[in-house]
């Protein structure tokens, strides 16, 4: 990986910031893929560049510093454009809201491009924001659009009104043998099974809920708690645990580079989001052989096996506390064996990166 001034000819990848999350993640595993022969630039607008450790060193991946005019969209467009023109892309793959100047500035300029859309923040989390449904509208109609999950597809035909056509719907994939047999990281102390989660610690992803679904289990069925993951929510999540009384029997684990190594000590993976669309930590989970509990958010419901949906429930803290204690009082092996199955049959990476080499026009 290097950081310098690129040659033309390169995919151009755009992303709001280039922190570990679910699109970052899914761009390091097909850059691997591809291999030292396939040249890329990322441009990260928030100079976050963490998930950069998911690459492998000898890939030929350049890091530019972006410039971005956050806030102000006509600036940032002129930016991006003037940007785009001197890298001359051989494509232009921009990522979510966050990135639309850059999608714009390259449909201006006619240039060979794709926009991704991997879900919404938490300002969109109950409903989208009008001028930016009317943008994508605009901006978007004569592009081509990645969406990795089913709920995004339909939002794409009805609410963006883009042409079917344009829309390409790529699952997420996952190296399946990673999650399968991984050895396990040490548990909090205590008894009583161990229920986890790796995320940002963003608002959105509502681990507070999970917080209070495990404290409430404390009377009839004691349980251990593993956060795993960092951002901005930390330090309150970790009071709130105190708070409720989880301080010895819970771990705020931080950053990872080994998430299959927590998989591996988990017994229930749990996922509290208010927003989420088809969500890697869930097929990761899935691979590791997991019941999991989770909120009916995008396509989760649709992901897991037929024996796990009972214990999905709705976006909010009764709903998912009871659907926890639910899941404990049944036959979590046969769950979490079931979905093993499914990710197996429908999830592998190998799917994914044939769609995705024909997308950037590679062959297969």
């Amino acid at each position: 990986m290097r950081d310098t001034v690129a040659p033309a000819g390169r995919f151009v990848w755009v992303f709001p910031g280039f922190g570990v999350g679910g699109a970052q993640t899914r761009f390091c595993a097909l850059a691997n893929h591809l291999g030292a022969d396939i040249g890329h630039c990322v441009l990260s607008l928030n100079n976050d560049l963490a998930c950069a450790e998911k690459l492998a060193p000898d890939l030929d991946v350049i890091m530019l510093p972006s410039g971005h005019h956050a806030g102000h969209m006509v600036p940032a467009i002129l930016h991006a454009r003037r940007t785009l023109r001197a890298l001359q892309p051989r494509m232009v793959i921009t990522s979510n809201w966050g990135a639309m100047e850059w999608a714009i500035g390259a449909a201006l300029d006619g240039l060979p491009r794709l926009h991704t859309e991997d879900g919404f923040g938490p300002e969109e989390r109950q409903r989208q924001i009008p001028r930016r449904v009317l943008t994508r509208r605009l901006a978007l109609r004569r592009t081509e659009v990645m969406l990795p999950s089913r709920t995004l597809e339909r939002i794409a035909r009805a609410q963006w009104r883009l042409p079917p056509a344009r829309l390409h719907y790529i699952p997420n994939g996952i190296d399946l043998a990673r999650f399968a047999a991984a050895p396990p990281m040490p548990a909090p102390p205590g008894e009583g099974p161990v229920i986890g989660t790796i995320a940002a610690l963003r608002p959105e992803k509502n681990i507070a809920r999970l917080i209070r679904a495990v404290a409430a289990l404390r009377d009839t069925r004691p349980a251990r708690l593993i956060v795993v993951g960092d951002g901005p929510e930390r330090p309150a999540l970790m009071a709130l645990a105190s708070q409720l009384g989880l301080s010895g029997s819970a771990l705020f684990a931080g950053h990872c580079t080994e998430p299959e190594r927590w998989l591996a000590t988990f017994d229930i993976f749990a996922l509290p989001s208010d927003t989420e669309q088809m969500p890697l930590s869930l097929l990761e989970a899935m691979a590791a052989g997991l019941p999991t509990i989770c909120t009916d958010v995008g396509d989760v419901r649709d992901m897991l096996s037929p024996e796990n949906t009972p214990f999905v429930s709705p976006p909010e803290d009764a709903g998912f506390a009871a659907a926890l204690a639910a899941l404990l009082t049944g036959d979590t092996a046969q769950v979490g064996a079931a979905n093993r199955a499914r990710a197996t049959v429908l999830f592998g990476q190998d799917a994914m990166f044939t769609a995705w080499r024909r997308l950037l026009g590679l062959p297969a």
